[in-house]
């Protein structure tokens, strides 16, 4: 069976304050993220930093039992602790000892004894560069009159497509996903692999499309809906619904959503 893990950040400043926050709000504070992992016999932990853009994962450095080793390069600013000794669950910790900017990025775990390995899903660690936190605004935009006017395709091959849009936000923290009629949907569904970032105005915007059965668009009893979900600190879904017989371009709302974590993790 595989290992279950558990991945969550805490941070915490460097004032020694034993309050936690959700997030730096400044370059120069420390960070903690700490992995927990139930292969009682895997007595190696590596941790992997991920930067924005780079699809390659560097080596922070690695623990056995209880020694830690780290890369040059990462020394100075780094530190790995834990204890994967005995018969119970591993735990392990990395600490950024004072963050800067060029420390955004998202982290792995991989716990390892011989074969196989596991890594861990990863913590996005963004550190603010002075822009504030900013929700998103969500639109959803009805299929173009093009693709509406497509009356070549038989009936059951006609595809409409929604576009969701969402905007105005930082940090980068979201998903994305759809609803119908109060229901997840994945089938259709395709959302761009990262937020975009305006360079003027520091904020970022994301796309997701879902294309369907043009019946489906049809149907007056259809509700399609747009959720963002948003961490700042906690997550917060922001969303807006529209219908095909409806012109408007739909409410915002929001609601807030209880999470054991602080930080966020990517599933």
């Amino acid at each position: 069976n595989l290992p279950s893990y558990n991945v969550h950040t805490l941070f915490r400043t460097t004032t020694g304050s034993s309050g936690t926050n959700s997030r730096p709000s400044s370059t120069g504070d420390e960070v903690h993220i700490f992995c927990t992992h139930e292969r009682t016999d895997y007595r190696v932990i590596l941790w992997y930093q991920q930067s924005p853009g780079d699809t390659a994962m560097k080596l922070i450095g690695y623990l056995y039992f209880k020694d830690p080793t780290i890369e040059d390069g990462y020394k100075k600013d780094f530190g790995i602790s834990g204890d994967l000794g005995g018969d119970t669950a591993k735990n392990g910790s990395l600490t950024i000892q004072t963050v800067k900017q060029d420390h955004s990025a998202v982290y792995y775990f991989l716990c390892s004894d011989s074969y196989p390995a596991y890594f861990g899903e990863g913590t996005k660690l963004t550190v603010l560069d002075g822009v504030d936190v900013t929700a998103p605004t969500v639109k959803i935009l009805r299929p173009s009159p093009l693709e509406c006017r497509d009356q070549k395709k038989k009936e059951g091959k006609r595809r409409k497509t929604l576009v969701c849009v969402a905007s105005g936000f930082y940090p980068d923290h979201v998903t994305v996903f759809w609803q119908l009629n109060g229901q997840n949907i994945t089938d259709g569904v395709a959302t761009d692999a990262a937020a975009k970032r305006n360079e003027i105005t520091g904020l970022y915007s994301i796309t997701s499309r879902l294309r369907l059965q043009a019946k489906t668009w049809f149907n007056p009893d259809n509700e399609f809906s747009c959720y963002v979900t948003f961490f700042n600190g906690t997550y917060t879904n922001y969303s807006t619904s529209i219908y095909s017989w409806w012109m408007g371009s739909g409410t915002l709302f929001k609601y807030s959503l209880t999470s054991i974590y602080i930080g966020e993790t990517f599933f």
